[in-house]
Formats: C-alpha cells, structure tokens, sequence
C-alpha cells in the first residue's frame, strides 16, 4: 500500500486533538494578557516589555533548547511542558485575586510561557515523524490539519473568547488556558512511546547544540528552508508595524475595517494549509514553495499599491493563503529528511533564526515609514520576499527534495537507490543510457524507465539520478 492511501495513525488523532485545545487556550491568553497588562498601565514601554518578554526564549536559548529535546523522550517533554504551563498560570490568577498582579509578574510569567512554548513545539517537531513513520505525504497531511485547526483556534476563536471570559473577570481567561493545557497534557500522556535517539553521550551539551546549527548551515536544502520565513519575518513585520497605519491612512477604514483585513488574512492561511498537499503533488514540494513565496512577494506588492479596502482584504487573503502553504510544506520536508537524533535541534536553529530576524523587520518598518512614506515598508517588504525567492529557488529545488528524500529513505526500502538489487539497478541504468542515445527510427519511450523514483514520486516530482553522499545518509552533513 503506498504512502498515498494510508491513513494517519489513531495517534496523531490524541495530539491533533491536544494541539487543538492548546492553541484555543494560546488564542484566549494572547487577547487576555495584552488587556490584563493594560488594566496595570498605560506606559507603552512596559507594555511592550510584557509582548517581547515571550519571545526572548527563544533568542537566548532556541539551540539549546533543541539539544536538550533530541536528549530528552520527546513526548514526555511535552506532557510535563504543559502541565507545568497549566501550574504557572495559576499564578497570576491568584495574584489577579489576591490584587497583587504587576508588570514584572506578567513578564515572567510570559517569559516561562514563551520558554514552555520552546520545548513543546520543538519536542512536538520532532515526535511527529516518529509517529508518522518519516511519511512524506503523512507528515503533509498531518500538518496541514494542524496548521489549519491552530489558525482557526489561536486566530479566529481564541481572542474573541479571551476577551469576553476577561469581562467575567482578569483570573478566568487565565484559568481557562491553564485547563487547556491540563488537557493537552493528559492527551499527549497517552500517545503511543517513540523511541529515544542515541547519542554520544561524551558530547557537551553546547557541542551537540553546535552541530546541529552546523548542520542546517551546510546543507543547502535545510538552509533554504530556513531562510524562507526568516527574511519573511523580516518582510511581514516591516508590513505589520505599519498596517495599521496603513489602512486608516490609505484605505481610510477603521478599527472594525482593520478587523476584517486581518480575518481576510486569516482565511486566506485556512485555504493555503488545505490545498498545500495538493500543490506539492501537482508541482512537486520544492517548486510548490518557490511558487507560493512568490505570491507572497506579489501579494504584498498588491497590498501597497491597493486602491481600496477590498483590493487591500484579497491581497492579503492571497498572501495568507501562501503563507499557509508554505508553513505545511517546509516543515513537512524538513521532518521527512533530517535525522531523527538531529530533529530538535534543526527545528530550534530554523526557528531561532526566524524569531531573531523579527526585531528588525518591525525596526525596518518604522524607520521607513518615518523617513519615506507609509507605503515604503510594503513595497520593501514585497522586493525582500521576491529577491528571497530568486535566491533560495535553487536551494529548495525539485532535484535537491528528491534526492534528499531518496537518502532519507531507510535502507531497507525499495526506495533507497542502496536498496536496490543489481538487476534493477542494470535495468535502471540501462534505461538511461537508451533515453540519452539518438534512436534511428521515431522516438520509443523506455517501459523500465524509473519516474520519480524516491518517495516523492507519488507527488508527481521528476527525479533526478543524484544522490546525497554516504555521510549525508548516515546522518552527518556534507558539505554543501
């Protein structure tokens, strides 16, 4: 039975599940404690304090947070992460009861949040192909219902709820995500055990960090797939420190108008988490994401030269829509071929890389908009995700995903080219070699010739002979 028909396992149906709740409870907190941080003070500095305090985590300790996880069993990591998130969050509930709730309370308690939020999704990254079995066509499933259920949780019914369980009063919005990750935790508690990678032991903690920022650096493909949403955070948060501005000054709509644009975006991520299988089929994975970066690129040069609010909505909807696609197939590649005693430290590097590169996006976009003009954010944005694109084509391209995906098979499948029995390697070759030679009569197409082979044939992706070197399918990175 081919990857193409099985079903995802009765598993991912119990962390599907968990994530879900998990991000209504995120989507709750991030309307709440904004709100909460406002009943304290109006100062936008110690507002700002409390916003950035979540992402911190990540700067100071994304790769070693993702060697910790590739040590640790992933999914008791998860488990523990978030019922330690729903004890934390008890906290400033009682401090919200007790009158005693403060800025610097808020920002710790944000800070260990974001710092929950590290080990979680990192340990999550890396469960997932263990229980999917390193399945290209699974994982793409699989995270497309996850990209799509946290966007309409965390997104769509989240903050509306956050802000109405506030009216009830500050603790319960609190108390909310708190039950939410409580049930998160005794669902992950019950998925089935993956395996602990095995690793050297001898190895600091820093070295094994070390190398597998190393790694992505020296593998082109993983360091496309890497700098694709950290020039786009770039992009996008040069494009969100002035949207705001933008609409009101611009398109001359209002708080409710602005509500919508960012719902049009929104659905626009829906729809481009749902078709992202279908295009990595029809395209093949790498041309799909060169595609849907470019209409990233597009949209946004769209969005600044809209005329009205309704040019402004589609563009972002399209630009939505290919972010969506891209967060399902970029990491659903990079699951399918890294390692499994590599996979949390390469998502942490990706990630950190990503969360490090936001800063001077939303830097970017102030100063040009003070300087220019309020629509010169977004036509930079837009010529920093187009020139992006035209970079990193090559890096992600169909020939690197096949052959990446051909080494990453395991030995003992029929899609790994050392797998092969001689016969079927003679076939094979001898095919090429008549498809390369002029024939005399007409054109005669080759029965033995191999179509794609690896495990992206079934997505319609044309192979290509090449194949990573013997130290790459061992797990250690060749160069590049």
């Amino acid at each position: 039975m081919t990857s193409g028909v099985r079903k995802l396992p009765t598993g991912f149906g119990r962390l599907w599940t968990a994530q879900t709740i998990s991000s209504l409870g995120d989507g709750v907190t991030h309307a709440a404690l904004p709100l909460l941080a406002l009943t304290l003070t109006r100062d936008p500095m110690a507002l700002a304090v409390v916003t950035a305090a979540g992402t911190l985590p990540w700067l100071l300790f994304g790769v070693l947070g993702g060697a910790l996880v590739d040590r640790w069993d992933r999914r008791r990591t998860m488990w523990v992460t978030d019922a330690a998130r729903a004890v934390l969050l008890a906290i400033p509930a009682a401090a919200t009861a007790l009158d005693v709730l403060s800025i610097p309370l808020l920002a710790a308690v944000a800070f260990l949040l974001g710092l929950g939020g590290l080990f979680f999704d990192t340990a999550a990254t890396a469960y997932l192909p263990d229980l999917l079995g390193r399945d290209p066509a699974l994982l793409e499933r699989a995270n497309s219902r996850l990209r799509g259920t946290q966007t309409a949780a965390s997104g769509f019914a989240g903050p509306p709820a956050g802000s109405a369980l506030l009216t009830l009063g500050r603790a319960v919005p609190l108390l909310a995500d708190a039950v939410s990750f409580a049930l998160s935790a005794l669902l992950v508690r019950s998925l089935p055990a993956a395996p602990r990678p095995a690793l050297q032991a001898r190895e600091s903690l820093l070295r094994q960090a070390r190398a597998g920022a190393s790694y992505v650096f020296r593998d082109q493909l993983l360091l496309g797939l890497a700098l694709r949403p950290a020039v786009g955070n770039i992009a996008f948060l040069a494009v969100e420190t002035v949207l705001a501005l933008f609409a009101h000054d611009r398109l001359g709509i209002g708080t409710f108008g602005f509500g919508l644009l960012l719902t049009a975006e929104a659905t626009g991520g829906l729809l481009g988490a749902g078709i992202a299988s279908f295009l990595g089929r029809r395209l093949g994975t790498g041309t799909a994401l060169t595609c849907t970066a470019a209409v990233e690129g597009l949209a946004i040069l769209g969005l600044a030269a809209a005329p009205n609010p309704y040019v402004a909505g589609l563009a972002l909807a399209v630009c939505g829509a290919g972010m969506g696609a891209t967060m399902v197939l970029g990491p659903s590649l990079r699951q399918a071929i890294v390692p499994a005693h590599l996979m949390g430290r390469v998502a942490s590097t990706s990630r950190m890389l990503a969360m490090c590169a936001a800063p001077f996006g939303a830097f970017l976009g102030g100063w040009l908009a003070t300087s220019y003009d309020v629509r010169a954010p977004l036509y930079t944005a837009a010529g920093l995700l187009l020139t992006m694109t035209a970079i990193t084509a090559t890096m992600t391209s169909n020939r690197r995903v096949e052959a990446a995906l051909r080494a990453a098979a395991p030995a003992d499948d029929p899609d790994h080219p050392e797998s092969r029995d001689p016969v079927q390697e003679r076939a094979i070759q001898g095919s090429a070699r008549s498809l390369s030679q002029p024939t005399a009569g007409p054109a005669r197409r080759s029965p033995s010739r191999p179509r794609g082979v690896g495990r992206r044939s079934r997505s319609g992706c044309p192979s290509q002979p090449d194949a990573l070197t013997p130290d790459q399918r061992g797990g250690r990175p060749g160069p590049s």
